[in-house]
């Protein structure tokens, strides 16, 4: 399968939405989906690392940054994290730093681009909350497709062997 939302929008347009296309792929897994797992922070990665330290069994985390180019919410340690805890993929309303190793790593990673400044670690942010970034809502437990055409949301798990 080298397109998987367009295949899935031909299909189950009325059940998804889609993020702004603005998301840039970074790691090395170019289709990923999964459940949803949320974080909301702003320039500190603290629960990021702790999220991505825990069993995946192959969810997304979505984390809204809220957008800031300030700091990279995700590097290499915490990327290799992910992987090694089986999270199929991470997708950030941020930043990312450490590209090169993250493009070498088997998991699927969009964020809005890439800033080399790591964040403080102030212990704060809110896991597992409602989000709204590009105007989509996106709750904990909905399912999220993701490939070089962009990100979707659903609120049900989509058959995805229907598809071409």
């Amino acid at each position: 399968m080298q397109d998987l939302l367009p295949d899935l929008f031909d299909q189950y347009e009325t059940q998804l939405s889609l993020l702004a296309p603005h998301y840039r792929q970074f790691g090395q897994k170019r289709i990923f989906w999964g459940e949803v797992v949320t974080v909301k922070c702003f320039e500190d990665n603290s629960k990021v690392k702790q999220l991505l330290a825990q069993p995946g069994e192959g969810r997304v985390l979505v984390v809204d940054g809220g957008g800031s180019n300030r700091r990279a919410l995700l590097g290499d340690m915490i990327a290799q994290s992910a992987v090694d805890n089986g999270w199929s993929g991470i997708v950030i309303n941020g930043y990312v730093r450490d590209v090169g190793a993250l493009a070498q790593m088997p998991i699927g990673i969009q964020a809005l681009g890439a800033n080399p400044i790591k964040t403080d670690k102030r212990d704060l942010g809110d896991v597992n909350v409602t989000l709204e970034i590009d105007r989509v809502i996106i709750k904990p437990g909905m399912m999220l497709y993701a490939d070089d055409n962009g990100v979707a949301v659903s609120s049900e798990q989509l058959d995805l062997s229907q598809l071409a």
